[in-house]
């Protein structure tokens, strides 16, 4: 698999990660042989990068995936912290940040984690100094090895990036979010910060799998999340309309080459845009995981393609979303 630099981390990681949220919960239930298999495929197919978080499962992806790294060296395992507790700005110190990645550690099984972001804070974190002073202090303790930010926001991205300690940002990229790309991407780049680039398929919208009559488990947030009931709306299918998704979906369904699955175009999409470092679908099963990595084999998308996505997200897409993240 091709490598990027991610980031001020220094690290080289393959391009296609994977993201470990349903390891943990809010996909339906995930066994720990199935989610061990997940991560066996990933690897096989040349992932060296997954993402996880704290509060997925409280603890039970970090746990999975800590099992699995013990006998897997080389691999980049980055984790988030901050949304176990209310979100409050006034949470976000040095005691608890100790705190929250000394668990993170003891469920990683490591005495230094490879990359510890504050996961999407309240907005006004990302303007308080002694928020990335305590931050840095974490990397000076040898808790952290490097830190990033998840964000919700492009503003939010943009903060961020002009933090110089900031390695990386994470924020939603697809097909149907595309306000990255003006201003994020090429700053990030100038500042020679990563870019992770998650809910990449736009919460499985963009696997072309799912229509009007589908219905998802009570216990997975496409139920639970779909107007912003438990946690930011934009994390559940990008913040799009569920019918105007599908609509957008069958609109780029023709552009998909030969020999791809849509979810494979919709990486490729990503992959092509420059400046990203690494993108992280999540996968159910091993079968996804396998084929999410073979989007990186896949030739790029030639110019009419991508000018037919921006014409799809122009029409329907931006009228909802653009304004608000």
């Amino acid at each position: 698999m091709k490598q990027h630099t991610l980031g001020k981390t220094g690290k080289k990681v393959g391009v296609v990660g994977l993201g470990a949220w349903q390891l943990g919960a809010d996909w339906g239930e995930v066994g720990e042989d199935e989610a061990l298999a997940i991560l066996t495929a990933a690897v096989d197919a040349g992932t060296t990068f997954i993402d996880t978080a704290d509060v997925y499962g409280d603890g039970r992806s970090e746990r999975i995936i800590g099992q699995f790294v013990k006998d897997r060296p080389g691999l980049t395992v980055a984790t988030k912290m901050g949304r176990r507790v209310a979100q409050e700005p006034s949470a976000y110190t040095l005691d608890n940040f100790r705190a929250w990645t000394d668990r993170s550690r003891a469920n990683l099984g490591v005495d230094t984690l490879d990359l510890v972001q504050l996961h999407c804070p309240p907005t006004p974190v990302y303007s308080a100094d002694a928020v990335f002073d305590a931050l840095d202090t974490l990397v000076q303790e040898r808790r952290v090895a490097a830190y990033g930010v998840s964000v919700e926001t492009c503003e939010e991205a943009l903060t961020a990036i002009a933090r110089p300690g900031v390695a990386t940002v994470q924020i939603i990229l697809n097909a149907f979010r595309l306000k990255p790309l003006e201003r994020v991407l090429p700053a990030a780049a100038e500042a020679g910060v990563g870019i992770i680039a998650r809910v990449p398929l736009a919460s499985g919208l963009l696997s072309g799998k799912y229509n009007e009559s589908t219905v998802f488990a009570e216990d997975d947030h496409r139920t639970y999340n779909r107007h912003g009931e438990a946690f930011d709306v934009g994390e559940t299918f990008s913040g799009v309309d569920y019918t105007t998704g599908l609509a957008a979906v069958r609109r780029l369904a023709p552009l998909v080459p030969e020999g791809l699955t849509m979810a494979q175009f919709a990486l490729r999409w990503i992959l092509d845009q420059p400046g990203v470092s690494v993108v992280i679908p999540g996968a159910r099963n091993a079968a996804q995981a396998r084929a999410n990595a073979a989007a990186d084999r896949a030739e790029s998308l030639p110019e009419e393609t991508l000018r037919a996505v921006q014409e799809v997200y122009d029409e329907l897409i931006r009228p909802q979303v653009h304004h608000r993240w």
